[in-house]
């Protein structure tokens, strides 16, 4: 699935999409993937048991196998199989509650603006009722308000739609095998005085599969916790500056 970008003279864009038992959901995504934004699309088997490798083989994609199961696992074993070429990253869940739609928008941002890290947040556009459980926006509230007051830095969302500068991500560090990967890159983002933003994006319930996070009371408590505990791990750990 190589492809030229025609919009951007300066980054060679490449896409991650963690997939852990999104089989009824992965080949209606990338089907819905704007051409001509992407060298590389790579989906990341993160330890499934249903055919989500041969969805995504079948959709064109190339498959990357983690099965030590986490989401920051799964992050990372993509960003390992990188094309060499590649200079920016985008991140998208394989569930189809991010629109496919809103990757040109956000690509085309990140190129104007010059961005480090531009994320597509949920509460800034629209989305779906019942799609963001007030648990999640709750903990979205509460973590981009801990990031604002630590290092002074706005954001309104953690969603996992995003980009970001392949040089940007390598000098973060990120560590967190699970779901504390995204507020992970937003905090030490914001500490190391990256350049970020936010652009609106849509977002839709799920309508297959089932939610590893927010789709019971105990996995959103979890969630928060983790978030709360990464945020402080983040502040107390040092990060070599920016230059």
């Amino acid at each position: 699935m190589a492809v030229m970008v025609p919009f951007s003279p300066r980054h060679r864009f490449a896409l991650i999409i963690p997939a852990l038992n999104e089989a009824e959901s992965l080949g209606t995504l990338l089907a819905q993937v704007p051409a001509g934004l992407f060298e590389a699309i790579l989906v990341v088997d993160n330890g499934s048991t249903d055919r989500t490798a041969e969805v995504a083989s079948a959709a064109g994609a190339t498959v990357i196998r983690e099965p030590r199961r986490g989401y920051g696992r799964a992050c990372q074993a993509g960003l390992a199989a990188l094309p060499a070429e590649t200079t920016a990253v985008a991140f998208m869940d394989a569930d189809l509650s991010d629109d496919p739609a809103d990757l040109k928008k956000l690509l085309q941002e990140f190129e104007a603006g010059a961005f480090d890290l531009l994320i597509g947040s949920r509460t800034l556009g629209w989305s779906e009722p019942g799609s963001l459980t007030p648990l999640q926006r709750f903990g979205n509230w509460l973590s981009t308000r801990l990031i604002r007051l630590l290092w002074g830095v706005r954001f309104s969302d953690l969603g996992p739609l995003r980009v970001i500068r392949r040089d940007a991500l390598a000098r973060l560090q990120l560590r967190d095998p699970t779901f504390g990967w995204n507020i992970e890159m937003q905090a030490r983002a914001a500490k190391l005085g990256l350049k970020v933003g936010e652009i609106p994006v849509s977002y839709r319930r799920r309508h297959a599969g089932h939610s590893k996070i927010s789709g019971t009371l105990v996995g959103s408590l979890r969630a928060g916790i983790k978030i709360l505990w990464t945020l402080g791990r983040c502040y107390w750990t040092r990060t070599p500056a920016a230059p």
